[in-house]
């Protein structure tokens, strides 16, 4: 097996001043990050986790490789904020698949709620789980997946790199087919589009990896466009692996975008990733409110 055709493809959306996600398309290596915070601080920790990603590690592949490379990103970016008031508490989502085509495996890792997903014989299958307070409530049973996709909190997540010291990373390891198609996505499209309308546009597309990515990203802002939408789409065919390189090349600034030039003395207007429909922010804030207005509860019921 090998890597067929990849297409990547990322927007502002209709409502977003700035692009906060990042991505890297540079076979074998496939990964998106959107990043968290105000200012110009999404863009930071998503462009710091995106360059992470691009580095190689001797001695390591698959998902030993993946998960070293998120805990390094974690690392850089929390002490970024440690070391920046005007960044502090950035972070980013992480969605990362890294193929062998020699062995015939992908590697995967994961935190937050970018997604990726197996198109394989007309049906689309999510890979990863999201960690949102939604995503919880659906594994647990209390929601099902339909009132998930209508949810007024569904985009409050619940781990994130680089917002705390260490990082929880889940990694799994698939076993690809010729024909299967992978699509990695940041929330700008799920929020906007049900995993059927994904589907559907998918199948449309029959085959084509930029024809997918165009017709998604431009499906979700039509759909109302609320955050950035970031897609990529790469194809598993058969045929001969590629000879293994020594050293794996370092991404050129094609394969890894947006990149945002950063000032960081230059003034920005404080903009929170989760103001305004569709945004995004840690499910610390969700909590906290809900034990305010349980005391609320408690001391009225007291009261009388």
């Amino acid at each position: 097996m090998r890597i067929g055709r990849t297409a990547a493809v990322s927007d502002t959306g209709r409502r977003r001043v700035h692009n906060e996600d990042s991505y890297v398309c540079k076979p074998p290596l496939f990964a998106i990050a959107d990043g968290i915070g105000g200012a110009q601080a999404g863009e930071i920790a998503s462009r710091l986790a995106a360059g992470t990603l691009g580095e190689r590690r001797p001695g390591t592949h698959g998902v030993q490789l993946l998960a070293a490379l998120v805990a390094e990103a974690n690392d850089r970016i929390f002490r970024r904020a440690l070391g920046d008031p005007a960044v502090a508490g950035m972070g980013t989502t992480v969605t990362a698949l890294l193929v062998d085509e020699h062995a015939g495996t992908i590697a995967v890792s994961h935190v937050g709620d970018s997604r990726a997903y197996r198109f394989r014989s007309g049906e689309l299958v999510q890979l990863t789980d999201d960690h949102s307070l939604v995503g919880e409530l659906v594994r647990s049973g209390r929601l099902t997946p339909e009132a998930a996709e209508q949810h007024p909190h569904r985009s409050v997540i619940t781990r994130a790199v680089g917002t705390e010291s260490t990082v929880e990373v889940d990694v799994s390891t698939l076993e690809p087919v010729a024909g299967d198609l992978y699509i990695l996505c940041s929330d700008g499209l799920t929020d906007m589009l049900p995993d059927s309308q994904i589907a559907s546009a998918v199948a449309a597309a029959q085959g084509d990896p930029q024809a997918m990515a165009s017709a998604l990203v431009a499906a979700a802002n039509h759909a109302g466009g609320v955050d950035n939408i970031t897609v990529i789409v790469f194809e598993i065919e058969e045929g001969e692996a590629p000879p293994r390189s020594a050293e794996p090349d370092e991404p050129t600034a094609e394969a890894v975008g947006p990149v945002p030039e950063i000032q960081d003395s230059a003034p920005a207007p404080v903009r929170r990733h989760g103001a305004g429909a569709g945004g995004r922010t840690l499910a610390l804030a969700a909590i906290v409110l809900a034990l305010a207005a349980a005391a609320l509860l408690i001391w009225w019921g007291l009261g009388k």
